[in-house]
């Protein structure tokens, strides 16, 4: 069947040329030598149309992420035949991509058109001759693509190409991802697979525009305070500057200008409206600024901060004949984002501050502490990633009381529906080039290949805000650079380094906007200095640091078991933004993954999922590697926690995975404790964001959420913890002491009382001599304060306290003011502390039950016998795998006698599965020791 050429307007853009939506064309995917022909898709991977053809099985079961190398290794052709009608006299006829993955030849009734060799660029191409000299009203279009890791093996491998140490280059399984521009984690990594799929995986068009038409291709709409810059705290008094920038495809005429109006979303009301001076035309791209009143429009917040107000702002260009060329609507909203990396000040060393410099954020003037999550690519196959899926995903991000996500870099740049939901959630995405744990060529084309990308990407996501930052990649000044220091090539490899992250990517974007801040690196000391007297005005801090001084982020991984909750192993910086353990998914997870033969903790197809730690080749039998990780987590398992040992094998399997992820929720819970404490400590520390929000497939990760959206205990624990206003203790190890601490991240001053008390696992209530029971208190701002302090070595060793028989239980109610409102709340917040772990401890049967309230839809669940920990409430198994819920509470502590009656919401229901309501049920950590 052949596709006529259709009239359609892309979203958004208006525009005169007629447009063929290449994804309504038919295609067909090709491999001539492997006799495969099979219909393909536009947006789709090579991958997912051989599945839908029964070509390859599922990519995603059992040990297909080996068994379909032959894929990844295998050069593939799509063709489609197109109905393209002459373009008119002077008229010309393009081929528009978003996205090609990755070594394109595009080729037009069999003559070339181009190569492409960049995943992340937009590509147009004018065919006009070539569909002038066709001879065919029907041409075929041809794009065979390349693979990637033979291409990279190809480039790598090329005389006198760029080398670097061993090591330097963070193996997993392809090699040499760092010399091509595609997604680095398509190339394996220790939470996910290696499948390097190749395809159109973003929207294609044809279009045909006639004589002085233009189409617009992408815009940048930069929102900022007047005197505004990069990196630096504005005047939140000055006046808006809408810079808007319209890229097209044709040429806009000389004497062109370009008007604007901003409409509130919220209200459909017209706010303003008018003509942009300042006017640049180069041609391809025009560009106009205006000055808009600073009180005339409502600010944007992050969640939890405020509301999340939003205008969309249309820009249109007018041509000198008063004629409309073109339009772009984009919504947006009025906001300041900045990355502090200021000095400390004499006034906040005054105030208990550690000298050094700050690295924390701030929206509209105001300091805020981020909390929050790391996301990785949440498919391998981003035309799977929908817009539905990116919600349902962001909504457990707000219900998980987060407010910002490190996009993390090499993965794909996200898509413009993922920053919208992110825009009408509140959720800020602090969002990172592709590059990470490697350094990069530095070669002319190479380094052009990247700036295009930068530009193209910072444009097209600028008016965003969501967008907090830029960073120029993961690890690279941490990791990478920290390998090379005692290398005789240093400095050679830092001027390469600071030649892609500084020379090419800072301005990429300086050079298009003036509201977002760059740092060359994710985990770093921040800048020395910064001068924009200089053309390149950041000079970085590196390992220049004073003793006693604290600079900069901070990331930790410590696999020993033994000293997951020792404090004094935790980093002390400004910001923490990854730190983590592996976990297990449910065991409905894996029966998505897995046959049935494979449901035990060390199977052979569930060992080899588990990429951490990886193979660092193409090693098939990863035994050696896998079985460490899977070791450290038995090892946490058994150390802090009854071990399992049920009959049951399934059960068995269910309760070991259940315990990795207690212990992993346990963990991080300790640290985030430890970080959000030092908000009122000299450190000052307003940030923490774990590795990993979500799973990118079934396997072991440190994921809190899985691929199916499911939660897993970090989740609902992190919710918790990340509560406004918590009670929190602080265990040092050395000295014996349990420090209790009340901590806030309102901006205003709270008031409360805490009460503090020892509790057996029986449920009785442990009264102990000269005890301080009930702590009134008053905390600052985005602070934190001491209540109470326990010598618990002393208690336990003059018996005072049996250590096994007893659990510290600490109780907050205060009040306080959120932000951006008027009205008082009451907080409240309980946490516990054992001191011995719980594998130890004299625990008993609870007693728990649960029941479901028709009439309010709650879960009732009671402690009947003893005091519950862990308490966790989940579908029964069967019903689980049909029904995904995800409860208000979870994994919390019930003392004897106590009721919690809990919400819950249903993210999933095939239907399959009526009245799982009365079959939920409820355990807790003692359940791990029945048979």
């Amino acid at each position: 069947m052949y596709l006529i050429l259709l009239a359609a307007l892309a979203p958004l853009t208006v525009g005169a040329a007629h447009v063929l939506d290449l994804s309504d064309a038919e295609w067909t995917l090709k491999n001539d030598g492997l006799n495969i022909s099979v219909p393909g898709k536009v947006p789709s991977h090579v991958h997912l149309d051989l599945y839908a053809s029964d070509v390859i099985d599922d990519p995603y079961y059992g040990l297909n992420d080996f068994d379909l190398r032959w894929v990844a290794l295998a050069n593939w052709t799509y063709t489609s035949i197109l109905s393209i009608p002459p373009p008119e006299d002077g008229g010309s006829t393009i081929l528009l991509f978003n996205g090609l993955d990755t070594f394109a030849d595009i080729r037009l009734c069999s003559q070339p058109v181009a190569n492409t060799d960049n995943q992340f660029r937009q590509y147009f191409f004018d065919v006009t001759d070539i569909i002038s000299n066709c001879g065919s009203s029907t041409p075929e279009l041809e794009i065979q693509f390349g693979s990637a890791p033979k291409i990279a093996e190809e480039i790598a491998n090329q005389p006198g190409q760029e080398t670097w140490p061993w090591g330097i280059e963070g193996l997993f399984e392809f090699t040499h991802r760092q010399f091509i521009r595609k997604e680095q984690s398509d190339f394996g990594w220790d939470w996910g697979p290696a499948f390097a799929p190749a395809g159109i995986w973003q929207k294609a068009w044809v279009l045909q525009l006639n004589k002085d038409e233009i189409y617009v291709r992408n815009s940048a709409l930069d929102i900022y305070r007047e005197g505004q810059l990069n990196n630096l705290p504005p005047d939140q008094n000055a006046n808006w500057v809408l810079n808007a920038s319209v890229d097209v495809i044709g040429t806009v005429p000389e004497d062109a200008s370009m008007n604007f109006k901003i409409v509130d979303v919220e209200i459909g009301k017209e706010m303003s409206n008018g003509s942009f001076s300042n006017i640049t035309n180069d041609g391809d791209v025009i560009t106009g600024l205006t000055i808009l009143p600073a009180d005339d429009y409502k600010l944007w917040w992050p969640n939890g901060l405020g509301s999340q107000s939003l205008y969309d702002i249309t820009i249109e260009v007018v041509s000198g004949q008063g004629k409309s060329l073109s339009s772009v609507t984009k919504r947006t909203g009025f906001r300041t984002i900045v990355l502090n990396m200021g000095a400390i000040s004499d006034e906040e060393l005054a105030e208990g501050i550690a000298p050094g410099n700050h690295w924390h954020f701030e929206v509209n003037g105001q300091p805020f502490y981020a909390k929050g999550s790391n996301f990785i690519p949440p498919d391998v196959f981003w035309p799977r990633v929908t817009p539905d899926r990116i919600r349902q995903l962001f909504d457990s991000v707000v219900a998980g009381n987060q407010n910002m996500l490190r996009v993390w870099a090499s993965g794909a740049y996200s898509p413009d529906f993922m920053y919208d939901i992110a825009d009408e959630l509140g959720i800020l995405l602090w969002s990172e080039f592709e590059y990470s744990d490697s350094l990069y060529p530095v070669d002319p084309d190479f380094l052009e290949n990247c700036r295009l990308e930068a530009v193209y990407q910072v444009r097209r996501v600028n008016h965003h805000p969501s967008l907090a930052l830029w960073a120029g990649g993961n690890e690279l000044e941490s990791l990478e650079l920290g390998l090379l220091t005692n290398s005789p090539e240093y400095y050679r490899y830092l001027h390469e380094y600071e030649t892609l992250f500084l020379n090419t990517l800072l301005p990429a974007v300086y050079g298009n906007s003036h509201s977002i801040s760059y740092t060359p690196s994710s985990t770093s000391n921040g800048y020395l200095s910064i001068n924009f007297n200089n053309s390149i005005p950041i000079t970085e801090r590196y390992n220049n640091v004073t003793p006693g001084y604290i600079y900069g982020d901070s990331d930790h991984y410590n696999y020993r078991a033994a000293q997951a909750f020792n404090t004094s192993t935790y980093p002390i910086g400004r910001f923490a933004n990854e730190f983590g353990f592996h976990s297990m998914p449910s065991i409905n997870s894996w029966k998505q993954a897995v046959s049935k033969e494979d449901l035990s903790f060390n199977s052979s197809t569930v060992v080899l999922r588990n990429h951490h730690y990886p193979s660092g080749g193409l090693n098939t039998s990863n035994f050696a590697n896998a079985s460490k990780g899977m070791g450290e987590m038995t090892i946490a398992a058994q150390m802090y926690y009854p071990a399992p040992s049920k009959t049951d094998p399934l059960a068995n399997f269910s309760a070991w995975i259940h315990t990795t992820q207690i212990f992993q929720a346990d963990y991080y819970k300790s640290q985030i404790q430890f970080y959000r404490i030092g908000s009122g400590r000299p450190e000052h520390q307003l940030g923490s964001l774990y590795w990993q929000l979500e799973d990118i497939w079934q396997a072991p990760t440190w994921a809190g959420i899985e691929y199916d959206g499911r939660w897993k205990v970090l989740h609902s624990v992190a919710k918790d913890i990340y509560q406004n206003v918590i009670i929190a203790p602080l265990w040092n190890l050395t000295s014996g002491i349990l420090e209790v601490y009340a901590v806030s991240d309102l901006w205003d001053e709270v008031r409360g009382t805490a009460s503090l008390g020892w509790v057996s696992w029986d449920g009785t209530v442990v009264d102990l001599d000269n005890e301080v029971k009930e702590v009134d208190f008053t905390v600052g701002g985005l602070n934190s304060t001491l209540l109470a302090t326990l010598n618990i070595g002393e208690l336990t060793s003059n018996l005072t306290l049996n250590a096994s028989d007893v659990v510290f239980v600490a109780n907050l109610t205060a009040s306080g003011t959120p932000p951006n409102s008027e009205a008082t709340k009451t907080y409240t917040h309980t946490n516990w502390w054992t001191p011995t772990p719980l594998s130890s401890a004299t625990l008993v049967d609870p007693g728990l039950t649960v029941e479901h309230d028709n009439e309010t839809g709650e879960f009732v669940i009671r402690a009947e016998t003893g005091t519950s920990i862990w308490t966790w409430v989940s579908l029964e198994e069967e019903d689980a795998d049909e029904v995904i819920v995800t409860f208000e509470e979870n994994g919390f502590l019930l003392k004897k006698g106590e009721e919690k009656r809990i919400r819950h919401n249903v993210l999933k229901d095939s239907g399959k599965k009526a009245g799982w309501e009365t079959r939920v049920g409820v355990s807790s950590i003692w359940d791990n020791t029945l048979p």
